[in-house]
């Protein structure tokens, strides 16, 4: 119930909860925007920082301060130096203590006076009005900057080699950064040798090229007024206005390695695709082969088929290209099954396919000939 003189504010939330990151109560998935928590503050109006998670100035406000955060699995908002957390649990990104989920906003005990909480894939990361830096979760890549690379289930203090207070901090899926009040910058985490930490190439010494360490960024010639992590890389905003940004501008090949992906094998089609006459005639046999990259542990655990893409509906793709038009080239086979499938699924980040032609009309004993591509959805 409202008193008087109080404001009413909704917290809204949508798209997929398996987790409980929607903050609904439940695993779900939201079409349409759904009231999360309602809160009530006397005047003057509350204002919501316009970076995520991270409050206005003082200067900016006098009223409450209120920020909101989310990422793949959880979810914060901040009133006025308090968190409230939800969602996925595991690695003790929460912070509460331990890897349970939450379906509904829980308040953080152990968080206080906070003008920043940032959320990354694997772990979660706060800055207090005092310039200190806390991080909590899965430190499996340094992403925690303890030196170690253990997880933390509740906040601990980042004892970084800086001599100042941290004025802004940033994370992402494993790594981190900090500045400080003159605008140094500092790294740690996950780095795989693409530059994402800014440090040089080569990666640190632990698992994934990892480096537990915050390290100081020496090649900005200017002050650091703020900073933003990307999956693969960084951002950087000078005091002069300058924007730097530094990792990989795209997903390697070997990122491709050990992540989630759709597995089509064999499959046989009779099409009419080759530069030869006969080949546009007779037609022969084509098999393809065809991986695509996405997040499948969203679907794991919800175990419904509307969080994957159906093995079905590539299979169709694949099915209307080879059986279609004729060609003149794999090549343009594939291509074009590739850039349909991206094109039809944007949950798809990457796309091998493999087009054998197993009778080709050369001088020797051969099992097929054909050609395999890789494409990205920037190659779109």
């Amino acid at each position: 119930m409202l008193l008087s003189g109080t404001i009413p504010v909704s917290l809204l939330s949508w798209g997929r909860g398996a987790s409980g990151q929607l903050g609904g109560g439940k695993e779900e998935r939201r079409l349409y925007r759904s009231p999360v928590a309602n809160l009530s503050f006397y005047d003057p109006e509350p204002i919501l920082s316009p970076t995520a998670g991270r409050l206005p100035a003082a200067a900016e406000t006098a009223g409450v301060e209120v920020g909101i955060s989310c990422v793949l699995f959880h979810s914060a908002l901040l009133v006025d130096g308090g968190a409230w957390v939800w969602g996925k649990g595991d690695g003790g990104r929460l912070g509460l203590g331990d890897e349970s989920s939450a379906f509904v906003p829980r308040p953080n005990p152990n968080l206080s006076d906070l003008r920043i909480l940032a959320l990354g894939g694997i772990h979660s990361a706060a800055l207090t009005a005092s310039g200190d830096v806390f991080t909590w979760g899965y430190g499996g890549f340094g992403a925690l900057g303890h030196y170690a690379y253990h997880r933390e289930l509740l906040p601990r203090q980042v004892n970084g080699p800086w001599e100042e207070k941290i004025s802004h901090i940033a994370t992402s899926g494993a790594h981190t950064a900090a500045i400080t009040d003159s605008g140094e910058l500092y790294t740690w985490g996950r780095d795989e040798g693409d530059g994402r930490l800014g440090l040089g190439s080569g990666g640190g010494p632990g698992e994934a090229g990892s480096l537990s360490v915050p390290s100081k960024v020496n090649s900005l010639p200017v002050p650091v007024a703020a900073v933003a992590c990307g999956g693969f890389f960084a951002m950087a905003l000078t005091s002069d206005g300058q924007l730097w940004s530094w990792g990989g501008a795209i997903m390697a090949e070997r990122e491709l390695i050990n992540k989630d992906k759709l597995v089509l094998r064999g499959l046989r089609f009779h099409g009419f695709h080759g530069v030869k006459q006969e080949e546009k005639t007779l037609g022969q046999k084509f098999v393809v082969d065809v991986d695509a990259w996405m997040d499948l542990s969203i679907a794991g655990e919800s175990d419904n088929i509307s969080d994957t893409v159906s093995y079905t509906d590539i299979y169709r793709i694949v099915k209307d290209v080879v059986e279609g038009p004729s060609l003149n080239l794999l090549e343009a086979v594939a291509h074009r099954i590739s850039s349909a499938t991206l094109l039809k699924f944007p949950q798809i980040s990457a796309i091998r396919v493999k087009v054998e032609k197993p009778h080709v009309d050369v001088q020797g004993i051969i099992d097929y000939l054909g050609v395999e591509i890789l494409r990205y959805r920037k190659d779109i």
